[in-house]
């Protein structure tokens, strides 16, 4: 289906929830731009923008009217792929329940080209294996992704870089593009399932005009990238470093307080926990969102295997930017820069590697 021209959200929203989909899209809580149930466009933060740089997040008003004049925001599309905590079994006696894993139909309104290629990157790690997780592929299936492509790119961003934005160009249903003067979205589709919703909408064709407009929107955002990285030979330049005396420069710094790790779209690492109810008898095992910067969490004989600061930033390091090629051929990173903005002391890891080279 050729682009069209829609002039408001809400028939688009009203359409997917009569499909049985939760819309979940951008709102403005606690001055930070989350994402969240919405029942119509009023729920969306028009006329704010923000203001990102290394340790610092700042929303405020930008004037214009528009709904998505932001660039990333600390939540992403993993956790509705990968859920933060799950339980995987609950034993009562002799009895073993392992529960079947939620898989609501979850519609996404507003997520960036950079969060698809992060769900590109987690379907080679959850489904590229030997052993594809079943949950995570129902969650997958019943997701509904309404691509935004970025005019206000963050103080932090460098999807240019890496090659995964401003502009959405795979793994959507639908892809938007917001201008002004007057407001409207160039509208795409990603294939049949967004084709079909589309056709139901109201719209018009889109002109050579708006078609023009749309291009130069992520033309500009690509050109306000807010930091950038060398990622000619990264893959050899990082894994030969091993002894590099920068790991302990950003040892001193880092507070090994994993919020690098909440925050990115990419990062899958998890623990196990057993727990007992000792009021009703139960027993059970539960799965959440771990780091490789706690302490414990590589562990042989008892002991941390990296005991330092500097060898579980090493450890992060290395694996995004050289050994994740080795194990699914790709980066682990897509260069959000949320792992910037959200570090309490400002660790950027863009500087990180050009020290490194």
């Amino acid at each position: 289906m050729d682009a069209v021209v829609i002039r408001s959200l809400d028939p688009l929203i009203g359409e997917l929830r009569s499909r049985g989909y939760t819309v979940v899209g951008p709102v403005s809580r606690d001055e930070v731009i989350r994402m969240s149930e919405i029942d119509a466009e009023s729920d969306l933060p028009a006329g704010l923008t923000d203001e990102q740089a290394p340790g610092r997040y700042r929303l405020g008003p930008a004037g214009d009217g528009m709904f998505f004049g932001f660039a990333a925001s600390p939540d992403s599309a993993k956790r509705f792929t990968q859920p933060p905590s799950r339980t995987l079994f609950r034993m009562h006696g002799e009895t073993v329940e392992e529960p079947e894993e939620p898989a609501p139909k979850v519609a996404l309104l507003g997520i960036r080209a950079c969060d698809l290629a992060a769900l590109a990157v987690q379907d080679r790690v959850f489904l590229g294996g030997r052993h594809p997780d079943p949950g995570y592929r129902r969650r997958r299936e019943n997701l509904f992704l309404v691509a935004v492509n970025c005019a206000v790119p963050g103080g932090t961003c460098f999807c240019v870089s890496m090659g995964t934005g401003p502009r959405a160009t795979s793994g959507y249903d639908l892809a938007l593009t917001e201008l002004a003067g007057p407001h409207r979205f160039v509208a795409e589709a990603g294939g049949e399932r967004g084709a079909e919703i589309l056709r139901l909408l109201p719209h018009d064709p889109a002109t050579e005009a708006d078609l023009h407009a749309a291009r130069e929107v992520s033309r500009c955002a690509a050109e306000h990238m807010g930091r950038s990285v060398d990622t000619d030979g990264i893959k050899e330049r990082v894994a030969s470093a091993p002894e590099s005396p920068q790991w302990q420069e950003v040892a001193s710094r880092c507070l090994t307080c994993a919020n690098c790790t909440m925050v990115c779209p990419t990062c899958f690492c998890t623990t196990v926990e057993d727990f007992t109810d000792l009021g009703d008898g139960t027993a059970g095992r539960t799965e959440r969102w771990d780091s490789c910067f706690t302490l414990g969490f590589t562990e042989v004989g008892g002991a941390p295997v990296r005991g330092s600061g500097a060898a579980r930033y090493r450890q992060w390091l290395t694996h995004k930017f050289s050994t994740w090629f080795d194990q699914f051929g790709t980066s682990g990173c897509i260069g959000c820069g949320r792992c910037i903005t959200w570090c309490p002391v400002g660790i950027d890891v863009t500087e990180e590697l050009a020290k490194l080279r």
